[in-house]
């Protein structure tokens, strides 16, 4: 999801699923959950320290050590992936129709109740 790399989505869906900031040591368990071989401490921190550099994660202090907490939510992220690659089209209109024909028929009530409620609020152009 979203141009992580295997490494980095495991860290991200560890975050994300604690609901919390964590550490390195903290993180180990669900990075590390259904590998084969065990990723080292060194390798998590040092992708959570790229992430935390491309503003995907924040890192703090707490005690000795840094924790790690996201920038954005599950949800928020996967907006702004879909927001990105639409904005790279010169029409739209295509893509979104499609992705409408494409999701399950729960999705599109939702999406279509989402898109009515939007619409008929008073006071916004819609």
């Amino acid at each position: 999801m979203g141009g992580f790399g295997p490494l980095e989505q495991a860290i991200m869906d560890g975050l994300w699923a604690a609901g919390r900031p964590l550490s390195v040591r903290e993180l180990l368990a669900p990075v590390n959950e259904g590998r084969e071989q065990p990723l080292a401490y060194t390798t998590v921190q040092t992708v959570a320290d790229r992430l935390a550099r491309k503003g995907l994660l924040t890192r703090s202090r707490s005690g000795v050590a840094f924790v790690y907490a996201p920038v954005r939510t599950r949800e928020e992220h996967v907006v702004a992936v879909m927001l990105a690659a639409l904005s790279d089209l010169p029409d739209r209109g295509p893509v979104l129709a499609r992705f409408a024909e494409s999701v399950e028929p729960g999705d599109a009530q939702r999406l279509l109740d989402a898109l009515t409620g939007r619409s008929s609020r008073p006071g916004e152009d819609g």
